[in-house]
């Protein structure tokens, strides 16, 4: 299960069903192992909410105002879970603004524990609209409440301000903790894609400026690493772009991006050091612009001593989860969070259905 004192412990998806042909990067055909039941929900998508047409790198706006039909088409496919209760909350960052959230609390959930989820979006889209059913599901699978952030976007707000908007809630969570009536030390942070990069940022952060010390970090396919190179994956099934990504770092990191004066807060990947961070999930995906980064990122922290559980979803692209909730793959990696994330809190298991 979880590793112990820097040991690694890979977990693996399902058996693949079958390869099948994909046009590939360059010149040929790759024969890709794919997930059929993430394939067949992919494209059942694809004939109700037909995908844009790709953007150039760099087109930041048209990114963003696709987003609202992906989020549209999550809403669809992901039933919003019936024990939830959802309210908005509002704090002051430290530079004086305010940064808004909300709140996803179960009927029975503990109290004492607390996630601080940073929602995905590639540093430049992403809305706690978008996002309800998702951090609802957390709360709900894993039994405790989850506070989602609502930290300003690229290139509006570049690097740090999303950093310091997640840190500055934290923060405010830690500070608030008797009022509230959560343990500071039963605290963990979550996020996927960008927002699973901003939460190994932040959770680096805190451990340099000494606290608040967190219980866990979950990161689930996270961006980490700006200086990705171009894929040798199979393009059709690439959810997320080199175009995407290069637009997602260029507008958080400007001309930064890809050189040697990048902040491990921003690119965690460049971190020298990664000792005496919590305990870990990073889960990564083989159809997937990140996967390479976000192994190498799991087996970074296990050298450095950090409890770790890596996972890796065989046969699936970046966003399996949300874009095929209801595969078999999908409802385990839902299932396999939700425990991770009981145990570092310390929240009892509240045997949910493994159907859900």
């Amino acid at each position: 299960m979880i590793g112990q004192g820097g040991r690694i412990r890979p977990r693996h998806g399902p058996p693949l069903s079958e390869a099948v042909p994909c046009g590939g990067l360059g010149s040929g055909i790759i024969h890709a192992m794919v997930n059929l039941q993430v394939l067949s929900a992919l494209g059942r998508l694809a004939r109700t909410s037909p995908l844009p047409e790709p953007l150039p790198a760099g087109d930041w706006q048209g990114r963003r105002a696709s987003m609202a039909a992906v989020d549209e088409a999550v809403a669809s496919a992901m039933p919003m879970p019936a024990d939830v209760r959802i309210a908005p909350i509002t704090l002051m960052g430290a530079a004086g603004h305010r940064i808004t959230g909300r709140l996803y609390r179960s009927e029975g959930a503990d109290a004492r524990a607390c996630v601080v989820y940073v929602h995905g979006g590639g540093m430049i889209m992403g809305t706690l609209d978008g996002y309800d059913r998702r951090c609802a599901r957390y709360a709900s699978l894993a039994g405790v409440p989850v506070i989602a952030v609502d930290y300003r976007l690229a290139p509006e707000h570049p690097f740090p301000a999303a950093v310091d908007d997640v840190t500055d809630a934290v923060h405010w969570v830690a500070s608030r903790a008797d009022d509230i009536g959560i343990d500071p030390g039963r605290i963990a942070i979550a996020g996927d894609s960008a927002g699973g990069g901003i939460a190994a940022g932040v959770t680096l952060r805190l451990r340099d400026e000494g606290g608040p010390a967190l219980a866990g970090q979950l990161l689930v396919y996270p961006m980490l690493d700006d200086r990705t190179p171009a894929p040798a994956r199979p393009s059709r099934l690439l959810t997320w772009t080199a175009a995407d990504n290069a637009t997602g770092w260029g507008a958080l990191l400007g001309e930064r991006a890809g050189g040697p004066d990048v902040s491990p807060y921003a690119a965690p990947a460049r971190a020298a050091d990664l000792s005496g961070l919590p305990r870990a999930f990073v889960e990564g995906c083989t159809l997937d612009l990140f996967m390479d980064e976000d192994e190498a990122y799991a087996h970074r922290l296990a050298a450095a001593g950090v409890q770790v559980d890596w996972r890796v979803r065989r046969g699936v692209p970046h966003g399996f989860d949300v874009l095929a909730p209801r595969a078999w793959i999908s409802r385990r990696a839902w299932r396999e969070r939700a425990a991770f994330l009981r145990d570092c809190l310390q929240v009892a298991d509240r045997s949910v259905p493994r159907g859900r």
